[in-house]
């Protein structure tokens, strides 16, 4: 259901480099590209322009920072995050994502950067561009190698593009288009974006393409308590959960729950099992490797909270979720009401702060009627009422979690292809998708869980 973008062909943006020097790995090359006409030296900016071959390359400490500097900046854009996906053997040349982080430097100073990624095929992505691959074959050209940037497996929304300031953002999009050029390749692909990204996206001619995720938003003030928030809903929907929730309770299982160091190495091993068999019980392998969790509790376990459910003493299902804004919270219980009364008095920093937590992996091995669900979306939601988070991420597709309050959002990426005629066909059937998004979120906004205020409020 990706959709909406404008028609407009590709030109190049008023902000050019001046400079562009290409730096691949040890060889260093360097190419240089003079301003664009009607800019002036005393206008341009130089940049320079590096591309490396493995996360491990680019200095982690001014990609953090970077990061940090955004304004929707998540865990998987972490240096640590990305070098795990590729050191742990998931995110490599061997499965298809051969690295290509393409950065722009003012001196010693990292002003711009991004996952680039050359793809052989379009899997993992949860944007889908086979139609447009298939469609190049027919023609006889060749849609892959293809340019993406993105975070391997995660239809996350938030930053693609870090930058210093809209200039060095503007700056890297063209790094990128030109790179592009130079290689011949086919297209150039930019998931799950923030506005910022976008913005200097839509500047350089590139296609929006729309899909829908289903999000989780706490009130203001948050929801005291899951039955605070259940009421909130429509009856039937309040109805169906508490049947769904006690079908669990019924059979026995019940949930633990641990966050950061405290998630035990047997804790991991477990979940990963469960991960695994998710995978090869609809006949795939796994996209992430047990090497790649490793390196999550040894470099990042601030960002991972894992519930597991229990029956009889022993583990039969668990669900790991991913946190953006929390210190480590081990296994203790956090004070809402405490927090509360702070809010009222202006006292508490942190309500100011948007804390996210992103649904990302489950698996089972025993089947239970609604454990799924448990799991999923009540056990995290739960948790995230009593801890004051802002707001749960469900990840991609899935109408199933508006019954459970997670309501429509729109998330965008940004296409460029190099062939002009195919360019124009994907612009007319991106205009005639979008309007297919708009009608099914509408639909999909009619049919909300939320309770309906009463007449004359």
């Amino acid at each position: 259901l990706p959709g909406r973008s404008p028609t407009t062909k590709l030109s190049w943006a008023t902000q050019i480099l001046r400079v562009i020097q290409v730096q691949e790995n040890d060889s260093m090359t360097a190419n240089a590209a003079g301003a664009a006409p009607g800019w002036s030296g005393a206008d341009a900016i130089d940049y320079v322009t590096r591309v490396f071959h493995t996360p491990a390359q680019v200095d982690a400490a001014q990609w953090n920072a970077l990061l940090a500097a955004q304004t929707l900046p998540t865990p998987f854009m972490r240096h640590e995050y990305l070098a795990a996906l590729h050191d742990s053997g998931s995110a490599c040349p061997d499965t298809g994502w051969t690295p290509r982080f393409l950065t722009v430097w003012q001196g010693d100073a990292l002003v711009a950067g991004c996952p680039l990624y050359l793809k052989d095929h379009s899997y993992g992505e949860y944007v889908f561009d086979w139609a447009w691959a298939n469609a190049y074959a027919q023609h006889g050209l060749a849609y892959y190698p293809k340019a993406l940037v993105a975070v391997p497996f995660t239809p996350v929304p938030g930053t693609r593009l870090l930058a210093r300031d809209a200039a060095a953002r503007q700056a890297l999009v063209q790094a990128l288009l030109g790179w592009c050029r130079e290689r011949a390749l086919s297209s150039l692909h930019i998931l799950f974006a923030s506005d910022e990204d976008l913005a200097a996206c839509d500047e350089a001619g590139l296609l929006r393409r729309h899909t829908a995720q289903f999000h989780w938003k706490n009130e203001s003030p948050p929801f005291a308590t899951f039955e605070a928030f259940l009421a909130s809903l429509n009856q039937d929907k309040r109805k169906k959960i508490r049947q769904e929730r006690r079908k669990v309770t019924d059979a026995g299982v019940r949930f633990r729950w641990a966050a950061g160091a405290d998630i035990r190495p047997a804790d991991w091993d477990f979940f990963y099992r469960c991960y695994e068999r998710t995978y090869l019980e609809h006949g795939n392998a796994p996209y992430l490797s047990r090497g790649f969790f490793h390196c999550m509790a040894q470099d990042m376990p601030e960002h991972w909270l894992l519930f597991v459910g229990e029956r009889g003493g022993r583990p039969i299902a668990s669900s790991l979720i991913a946190l953006h804004g929390h210190s480590t919270l081990g296994t203790g219980h956090f004070d809402l009401e405490k927090r509360l009364q702070q809010s009222v008095e202006g006292r508490c920093e942190t309500l100011d702060t948007p804390t996210v937590a992103y649904g990302r992996y489950w698996g089972a091995l025993e089947r239970v009627d609604c454990l799924h669900f448990e799991a999923c979306y009540y056990q995290p939601l739960q948790w995230c009422i009593e801890h004051g988070v802002q707001r749960f991420e469900g990840g991609a597709q899935g109408e199933h979690k508006m019954a459970r309050a997670l309501l429509p959002v729109r998330a965008t990426s940004a296409h460029w292809l190099a062939h002009p005629r195919f360019a124009d066909a994907v612009a007319q059937f991106l205009a005639r998708e979008g309007r297919g998004v708009d009608t099914y979120l509408e639909h999909l906004q009619a049919r909300s869980p939320l309770k309906k205020p009463a007449p004359g409020r």
